[in-house]
């Protein structure tokens, strides 16, 4: 975000007039106290004590400050610098840690050489020692920077240790339950609160997520998976055509496919184990697999939904698929699938009938890019979206059936335009339906970019919003036709007021809405 300050030169004295400055504010959610609001008011307290002029803020808000990616502000501050349009010749930041815990001191010292070489300075106004370049002030400069990036790795470290704990204590650490099972909110004497319905997190500190039974039918359809994939020698695909021809949906409220009845399989918590720590993604530098030995396992969490005895024999039945297979036979059956495809991905592994799931490539070759490197395959994009993109057209009409059930709830009226999937709300109101595929900068930041069909210019557009594992919805926003000037929307955590006011966690106000009333009790 960038603001443009139009202040006058009243109430400075003498005839030199004030040094023009822009403000960097930053905040990630550690501390409240480093609120932009609060940074912002040390900074101009600074300024009036020093004769500057804030003409611009640029603030990066809700950003960690461990790298430059997905810190828009940040970066646009040191493009308008190195491509001479900056109009100020100050930057006045909080303190060196708003500048950033970079985990190397040198690249926070690169960016304010940057601004430096431009002549533009850098005062870190709540720093004990001015920013002068002087050999005092480099030292303590350096020690802070240090400091800022210790903290962080310091945090990483209690928060991983704390994940841990609760973990081996049996707690469930964020992630969608699965079919068949629900997530309880328990409080810290164990005692349980309720169930936690999709899209919703525990509000209080001390409060816990377990996994619980889910419905009957839920429970009664795993065991029935498990039994025809031992007992009955099905497999995944045809156990996925049975369950949709008895109408029956998974979890997402979606066909059956062969991976997802895999996933149930080969999952512990159906066998009542709490898992964590598969992968990690420490300090936001690269995402990696961790060797089972690094796990952290808490069996029998939770109660099992199938025995034990009968997850280890689909798990043997399982892993024997590939053990029959020579490494070479397995890379054969990869390139086949690349020829097939085009391309590969652990979803186009796992859905095939002929070769062993992704986890046994990733097992046997330690991972599905070595596997990929052995038969020549260098993958140059990442082809995730395409899946992601299917299965969100796949789910996109029961997200419409479920507004119309909705409006239909209320006493309200919702009628489906076949030709352009248009809604017709209470013969009054025309509503589109868009899904918004959630994206992950390389920073961790979260962006969605929605396609908005203008030629159809209905009257509100409910754009959900799904979350980073492109799984569930994480949350809607249900906009007026004046608020979409352009046919390309892009959304981030944080949008400003102007579209932010437009964000639900759920569509109950969009269905209040669209509840009838009499007009006596509307006057």
């Amino acid at each position: 975000m960038v603001i443009e300050w139009r202040t006058g030169s009243g109430g400075h004295g003498g005839d030199q007039p004030p040094k023009r400055a822009a403000e960097y504010v930053r905040m990630s959610t550690e501390h409240q106290k480093y609120s932009t609001d609060n940074q912002s008011a040390e900074i101009r307290a600074y300024a009036q004590r020093r004769g500057f002029e804030i003409v611009r803020t640029y603030a990066d808000e809700g950003k960690s400050g461990l790298r430059i990616d997905g810190r828009d502000s940040f970066q646009r501050l040191l493009a308008d610098i190195q491509s001479g349009n900056a109009d100020f010749e100050v930057i006045l930041v909080y303190d060196v840690s708003r500048w950033g815990r970079f985990q190397d001191p040198n690249e926070a010292s690169h960016y304010v050489w940057l601004c430096k070489s431009a002549g533009i300075a850098v005062h870190f106004c709540a720093e004990q020692v001015e920013n002068d370049g002087s050999m005092g002030s480099s030292i303590v400069t350096t020690v802070k920077q240090v400091m800022a990036g210790e903290y962080s790795r310091e945090l990483s470290v209690k928060v991983f240790k704390g994940q841990c704990r609760l973990i081996s204590l049996g707690y469930r650490q964020g992630g969608a339950p699965g079919f068949g099972l629900r997530r309880m909110l328990i409080d810290e004497h164990g005692n349980h609160k309720g169930m936690l319905d999709r899209g919703e997190h525990k509000s209080i500190a001390t409060d816990r997520v377990v996994l619980v039974p889910g419905p009957d039918h839920e429970v009664a359809t795993v065991r029935e998976i498990y039994r025809r994939f031992v007992e009955d020698g099905r497999t995944e695909r045809q156990i996925a055509q049975w369950l949709n021809a008895q109408g029956i949906m998974s979890d997402l409220e979606r066909p059956w496919t062969r991976g997802a009845v895999h996933q149930i399989l080969i999952n512990d918590k159906y066998a009542g184990h709490n898992v964590w720590g598969r992968t990690s993604y420490k300090l936001k530098t690269r995402h990696v697999r961790n060797d089972p030995s690094e796990w952290i396992r808490h069996d029998g969490a939770f109660p099992a939904l199938v025995p034990q005895a009968l997850f280890d024999q689909a798990r043997i039945i399982i892993e024997q698929r590939s053990q029959r297979l020579t490494d070479e036979e397995m890379l054969a059956l990869l390139a086949d699938m690349l020829k097939q495809n085009g391309y590969l991905s652990g979803l186009i592994i796992d859905e095939s009938d002929d070769g062993p799931s992704s986890s046994a490539y990733q097992s046997r070759f330690g991972s599905l890019l070595r596997a990929y490197a052995l038969i020549g395959y260098v993958p140059e994009h990442d082809y995730r979206y395409i899946e992601i993109n299917r299965a969100l057209r796949r789910l996109h009409p029961s997200i419409v059936k479920s507004v119309i059930d909705g409006v239909n709830a209320v006493g309200g009226t919702a009628i489906q335009n076949l030709a352009n999937d248009i809604l017709l709300v209470n013969d009054e109101i025309t509503v589109s339906v868009v899904i918004a595929r959630c994206k992950l900068t390389r920073g961790g930041s979260r962006r969605w970019k929605i396609r908005l069909d203008e030629s159809l210019r209905p009257d509100l557009t409910i754009c959900i919003r799904m979350d980073d594992e492109n799984m569930h919805a994480h949350d809607y926003y249900v906009l007026p036709r004046m608020t979409l000037a352009e046919g390309v929307l892009r959304l981030a955590d944080h949008n400003g007021l102007s579209l932010d006011a437009f964000r639900f966690e759920t569509l109950e106000g969009f269905f209040d809405l669209a509840k009838r009333m009499p007009f006596r009790k509307a006057a």
